[in-house]
C-alpha cells in the first residue's frame, strides 16, 4: 500500500471520529479526498455516485502515478499545503527527490513510561460465590440477580457488559446510562457510537472486544457511584477480567479511571503512561460523552487508542 492510499484511510478515520480539518495542512479533510480522487487514487465516498449523475468520468492516466514515501510527500504531490511556508514559498517550491518506500520505514516510537500498579499478576481473592462462576454467562445471570447494593431497586435492568467471550482488549467505563439501563446494554447511544468509530479507527470491530462497566446497574440520575456500589460490583469486574484474561485494558473516563487505578489523580495527567491493574496493561482516555462535548479532546484519545493497540499488538508478538 502506497503513501497516498494510506493517507486516504486514515483522513477517513479521523473524519468519522469528527474531525474536519488537518492541523499540519490547515485543509479541511473532504477538500484533501478530492484531491486525493483527482489524481486518480481512491475515489471520495459517494463521489461515484456523483459522477454518474453528471455522466462524467475521469479518463485513465496514461502512465502509473509516482508513489510518495510518506504522507507529507504526499500531501504536497496533490497540492496541499502546508501552513508554516509562505505563499511566495508555496507557489515556487518544487517536490523534493523521494527514496522508494522500503528505505523509508520509520521504527516505531518507544513506549512511554510505567504509571500506577494496583494490585499484583497473581489472583485476588474473591467471594467464594463469584470465584465459582466459570463463564461470562455464568456471570451475567449472577449479576442479574446480584442484591449487594440497592441500585437494583432502581434500575430498569442489569448490564453485565458483553462482546467476545475471548477478547484480548477490553473497554471499562463507569456505569450504565438511561439507554443502557433501557436495553441491559453498555456503550449505546451517541457516546456508544462514537466509541465503536474509535474502535475502528484502530482495526477493531465492536464485536472483537469486550465492553463493560465498573458498575452493573445504573444508579438513579446517572449521579456519581457510591462508595459501597464499587465494594458491591468490583469482585465482578475482577472476575470478569480473570475470565476475559486481556492484553490491554483501555479505562474510559475519569471516574473509571481513577477507580481501576484507586487515585484521584486527574485524567489528563493519568494519560499517556502504560498502568497496571493486577498484572494487565492498561491505558487511561476521555470518556466518549465526554468527546462529544469537547471535541478538542479527540486528538488526544487518538494517541491513547493508538497506544493501546500498539501494546496489544505487541503482547500478541511476544
Amino acid at each position: 500500500m502506497d503513501a497516498r492510499e494510506r493517507l486516504r484511510i486514515y483522513l477517513e478515520q479521523r473524519r468519522d471520529m469528527g474531525e474536519s480539518e488537518l492541523v499540519l495542512d490547515s485543509m479541511p479533510v473532504d477538500d484533501v479526498l478530492r484531491l486525493i480522487a483527482d489524481q486518480g487514487t481512491a475515489p471520495v465516498r459517494g463521489s461515484s455516485a456523483a459522477a454518474s449523475k453528471s455522466g462524467s468520468a475521469t479518463p485513465p492516466r496514461s502512465e502509473a502515478p509516482e508513489h510518495p514515501a510518506n504522507w507529507r510527500d504526499a500531501l504536497s504531490s496533490i497540492g496541499a499545503e502546508s501552513p508554516h511556508a509562505g505563499a511566495s514559498e508555496r507557489a515556487t517550491a518544487k517536490p523534493k527527490p523521494v527514496a522508494p518506500p522500503e528505505h523509508t520505514e520509520l521504527a516505531a516510537p518507544a513506549l512511554p513510561a510505567a504509571g500506577l500498579v494496583v494490585g499484583s499478576a497473581a489472583r485476588e481473592p474473591l467471594p467464594g460465590h463469584i470465584s465459582a462462576l466459570h463463564s461470562l454467562d455464568e456471570l451475567a445471570k449472577h449479576v442479574a440477580a446480584c442484591q449487594g447494593c440497592s441500585l437494583y431497586k432502581t434500575a430498569k435492568n442489569p448490564v453485565p457488559g458483553e462482546g467476545n467471550p475471548h477478547a484480548g482488549f477490553v473497554c471499562v467505563g463507569e456505569a450504565p446510562g438511561q439507554t443502557e439501563d433501557e436495553l441491559g446494554r453498555p456503550f449505546v447511544g451517541r457516546a456508544g457510537d462514537l466509541l465503536t468509530k474509535i474502535l475502528e479507527a484502530i482495526n477493531f470491530k465492536r464485536e472483537d472486544v469486550f465492553i463493560c462497566n465498573v458498575l452493573k446497574h445504573r444508579p438513579p440520575g446517572n449521579r456519581n457511584p457510591a462508595p459501597d456500589e464499587i465494594k458491591a460490583c468490583s469482585p465482578y469486574l475482577l472476575r470478569q477480567l480473570e475470565l476475559l484474561q486481556p492484553r490491554v485494558i483501555l479505562a474510559l473516563g475519569t471516574f473509571a479511571s481513577q477507580t481501576l487505578l484507586q487515585t484521584t489523580t486527574p485524567i489528563g495527567k493519568l494519560r499517556g503512561q502504560i498502568h497496571r491493574f493486577h498484572g494487565i496493561p492498561l491505558i487511561v482516555t476521555y470518556h466518549p460523552a465526554a468527546l462529544l462535548r469537547n471535541p478538542a479532546w479527540k486528538r488526544p484519545t487518538w494517541e491513547d487508542v493508538q497506544l493501546a493497540r500498539r501494546i496489544f499488538d505487541s503482547a500478541a508478538q511476544g
